[in-house]
């Protein structure tokens, strides 16, 4: 009985190796020297998977660079400038390339900006940098229906922005200086990642969007081409002889994270409040 056993256990051990050694022979395992895939798509409303994924990547020796594959009209002010500090330090360490896809403008392009190298499409949007913030004013409404809010605070300033009222002019000034201060952050952000002169991205810096071509005559990136040139452009940079093997942290689903979002937007019509925003919102 026990040889048996022993035969059975053998016999369970070697298909492991073969099996192993057809996978490698397909290439399905990953060897060698590695170019990791991150994805940003959407608006950037977290920052912590991303993060994540650059931290293991940056732990990983086999892994020589990594291409951020940003397709994102921006999203909160907060994640997006933890993304930015994160993608820096990365690429003082190993080489981080940005592929932009149809759109990566505003927080998209904040992200983006401090990579080792970065490439659009022609006919991507990009650019917008600067900072909105949408207040919605509800007291028309509630005038006619008869529903009046009363307000106790410690300060004239507490419910500042609120929806049930409108913005005074002493108030619009408050909201005014911070939207400018974070739009300031924006600026030298934009200028040290680029090595560029905070002047010089002051005078493109009103918002405006930019086509791939346009952004590469403002110096906001550093050639034209696909995913596929950002894989070479990587490689060539890591000096990866050969095709590098492309490796990526599979997403998981969870209805939670799907939701998140969508719940969290619809809240906010809902119990508004103030957020400041790296987003193009056409």
């Amino acid at each position: 009985m026990k040889k048996i056993f022993l035969i059975f256990l053998s016999l369970f051990l070697l298909l492991i190796v073969i099996t192993f050694v057809i996978l490698l022979l397909q290439n399905s395992v990953p060897i060698g020297e590695k170019v990791a895939l991150i994805r940003i798509e959407g608006p950037v409303i977290d920052s912590k998977d991303t993060i994540n994924q650059l931290k293991d990547f940056l732990k990983d020796h086999s892994v020589k660079a990594i291409i951020l594959r940003i397709d994102s009209p921006g999203g909160a002010v907060a994640p997006a400038q933890e993304i930015y500090e994160e993608v820096k330090k990365a690429a003082s360490k190993k080489k981080v390339v940005v592929s932009m896809g149809s759109i990566a403008a505003s927080g998209g392009y904040y992200i983006a900006s401090p990579a080792t190298r970065i490439l659009a499409n022609p006919g991507t949007l990009t650019g917008s940098i600067g900072v909105i913030m949408e207040i919605p004013n509800i007291e028309g409404l509630m005038d006619k229906i008869g529903v009046k809010t009363e307000v106790i605070k410690s300060g004239r300033h507490k419910d500042i922005a609120s929806a049930f009222r409108g913005i005074g002019k002493e108030e619009r000034e408050i909201l005014q200086n911070v939207l400018d201060n974070v739009h300031e952050q924006f600026i030298r952000a934009v200028a040290e990642a680029r090595n560029m002169q905070v002047d010089d991205v002051k005078k493109i810096a009103d918002g405006r969007i930019f086509t791939g071509e346009q952004a590469l005559d403002a110096g906001l990136i550093d050639e034209l081409g696909n995913l596929e040139d950002a894989l070479k452009a990587a490689a060539k940079l890591a000096g990866i002889k050969g095709e590098p093997v492309v490796v990526s942290k599979k997403e998981k689903f969870s209805i939670i994270n799907l939701l998140r979002g969508t719940i969290a937007d619809e809240l906010t019509d809902v119990f508004p409040a103030v957020r400041l925003k790296y987003l193009y919102t056409p």
